[in-house]
């Protein structure tokens, strides 16, 4: 590998892996790495077939965590993994390639390629915790039972590895019963709607002022960034951001600007969107406006679905059917 001219007092580490996804042995590492060089470079690999979180979003949890540390998105890197010099030479160049002729002087991993990498890059070869007796946990552990493992994984991580299931629907379509029965049947959280507690508590004449909807939607996403740190695999949402934009404009005609960003963030926010039919009987309680609104209700929203192109499954039939298509959807049957 040809050497351009360099600082010869600067030290410039380099690490590299999958982190899929970033537990405390990496950080261990990334952090004794810090410690020991003037600059870090933190090559991070595409891996689809290992791990759901992608490859930016697995480099976002380093920045967020390690502001010093330079990343290099590595999306096509080899997946080969063992020490024949076949393999050995295919990682050596792709390396080579990504860091395009900059010079390391370290090289810090945790796992037998040190050897041969750090003799390509002719660096200092600087092993931690190789025998993970310091930090005892492996990415292969943590994706096998995140739950179990979530101690060794930073809640900025570990929140990324649950799936947040939404579902939306006109008043009385069942996503209440449904959020709960989910929840139960993954023995793990779910998030009532913030909403009605909050217009329970202060509503005056049945009427929310648009800012007290902007407190909705923020308090109703600050308690699901809660129960994701204590939620297994799932979380289960009754209703969010798009709901409360859409009481907005009813009450009102128009929503304020922090809610319209809020209900924007929503698009993207859940992993899956369950839209509940309207084919069960009407519950009329008295913080409800009547059928005929339902009805109206559930059209607006599908069609606000479809104007935001977000994906969405129709739930019909009582809770077990609901339950039955939520599971099959969720276990790819």
């Amino acid at each position: 590998m040809q050497k351009p001219e360099y600082d010869a007092q600067r030290k410039i580490g380099l690490t590299l892996g999958k982190f899929a996804p970033l537990h405390k042995g990496h950080q261990y590492l990334i952090e004794q790495a810090l410690e020991q060089v003037d600059h870090l470079l933190v090559m991070i690999y595409g891996c689809p077939d290992v791990i759901e979180v992608p490859l930016e979003r697995r480099a976002s949890w380093i920045k967020a965590l390690y502001p010093d540390a330079e990343v290099i998105l590595a999306p096509d890197g080899p997946q080969e993994v063992g020490d024949t010099p076949e393999i050995c030479r295919k990682q050596e160049e792709y390396i080579g390639q990504c860091l395009a002729g900059r010079q390391v002087t370290h090289f810090f991993c945790s796992e037998f390629y040190g050897d041969h990498v750090s003799r390509y890059l002719n660096a200092q070869d600087c092993r931690v915790d190789e025998a993970r007796k310091i930090v005892p946990i492996s990415a292969t552990q943590v994706r096998k039972n995140p739950f179990a493992a979530r101690d060794w994984v930073h809640p900025l991580v570990y929140r990324d590895l649950v799936k947040k299931v939404v579902f939306l629907g006109a008043p009385s379509t069942g996503k209440t019963t449904l959020a709960e029965a989910m929840a139960a049947r993954f023995n793990t959280q779910w998030m009532p709607e913030y909403g009605r507690e909050y217009w329970e508590e202060n509503q005056i004449e049945r009427r929310l002022v648009p800012e007290q909807l902007v407190e909705i939607a923020q308090g109703h996403l600050q308690r699901e960034e809660k129960l994701l740190l204590d939620s297994d695999r799932y979380l289960f949402v009754d209703t969010n951001a798009l709901t409360t934009r859409h009481f907005a404009h009813y009450y009102h005609g128009f929503a304020l600007p922090e809610l319209e960003r809020l209900a924007d963030a929503a698009t993207q926010r859940y992993d899956h969107v369950f839209l509940c039919a309207d084919d069960i009987p009407y519950e009329d309680t008295w913080d409800r406006s009547g059928e005929v609104n339902r009805a109206d209700f559930q059209q607006e929203i599908i069609a606000e679905l479809e104007r935001r192109n977000i994906e969405y499954v129709l739930l019909r039939g009582d809770v077990e059917a609901r339950i039955r298509q939520v599971r099959n959807v969720l276990e790819g049957a």
